[in-house]
């Protein structure tokens, strides 16, 4: 995609740093350096790197959680100097409330952007429809799997209609059947919709299934020390590409720029 003033990246980090605490005293922490990259409209990239080099840090930033310490960052060409509408967060953690139902949580985003009743209805049926969910709408969240719970999550995030999905390792916590089977309904969803996401993990094989590109992080103070395109065709459809010849090269290739061997130690 050639880039305009009228279509700017839909995130992009400038020469970001990220520090905690003050360099005089004895706790203070540089978790990024320099982070420098964009990511255009309707792509998927993914973020690896070791434990602790920032990963996190940068999606705090990105959705204006967090400022960074030196550097810009945008969304859509505006600078993100605070909680950006046009971005929605994904965690590991599905944080549902237990005292609404699954269609009260997914509506949540638009009752606090004072959308009507009835049109915050129409929206979460839809995704209920969308995210496999027909039948639990009026469930509270205890009553429904992990999985399910991930589902309800995920259709909470897309509710609000966000340019640039962020997504904290959202599938991490699942058994290994359900979190194909929600990589796969977020490819198709994120390409039917035209998303952009900025997807952390650390399974390379989900990083390789499900992004256009990989960004791979050195050790803290995190900075970008390579990308990599991921050349594998059917980029909606994660499980086709498990199966796909190359993965296994990309998946070498990203062992090796991680320093991964049988004697790693993980910390």
């Amino acid at each position: 995609m050639n880039r305009t003033e009228s279509h700017p990246p839909a995130i992009e980090f400038i020469e970001v740093d990220k520090s905690f605490g003050t360099p005089d005293t004895p706790t203070w922490v540089l978790a990024a350096r320099n982070v420098t990259f964009a990511i255009d409209s309707g792509e998927v990239v993914s973020i690896i790197g070791p434990s602790g080099c920032g990963k996190s840090t940068l999606l705090n930033m990105g959705s204006g959680l967090a400022k960074p310490s030196a550097g810009v960052i945008r969304v859509a060409g505006d600078v993100v100097n605070g909680p950006n509408k046009h971005v929605a967060f994904m965690l590991q953690k599905d944080l549902l409330m237990p005292w609404r139902t699954i269609a009260q949580n997914i509506e949540l985003g638009l009752e606090l952007r004072g959308i009507a009743a009835a049109q915050r209805r129409e929206v979460s049926s839809q995704l209920i429809e969308q995210c496999h969910l027909t039948g639990f709408g009026n469930h509270y969240p205890h009553q429904l799997s992990g999985g399910m719970r991930q589902r309800a999550a995920m259709a909470r995030t897309l509710a609000v209609d966000p340019l640039v999905l962020l997504m904290d390792e959202p599938f991490s916590a699942l058994d290994a059947q359900t979190k194909m089977i929600l990589q796969q309904d977020l490819a198709r969803t994120v390409s039917q919709q035209g998303k952009t996401v900025l997807f952390i993990t650390h399974d390379l094989v989900e990083a390789v299934a499900l992004s256009d590109r990989i960004l791979v992080m050195s050790e803290r103070p995190g900075t970008i020390v390579q990308q990599i395109k991921v050349d594998i065709p059917d980029r909606d459809n994660p499980m086709q590409r498990r199966k796909h010849a190359r993965i296994g090269h990309y998946v070498g290739m990203l062992m090796d720029l991680l320093k991964l061997d049988a004697n790693t130690e993980v910390h």
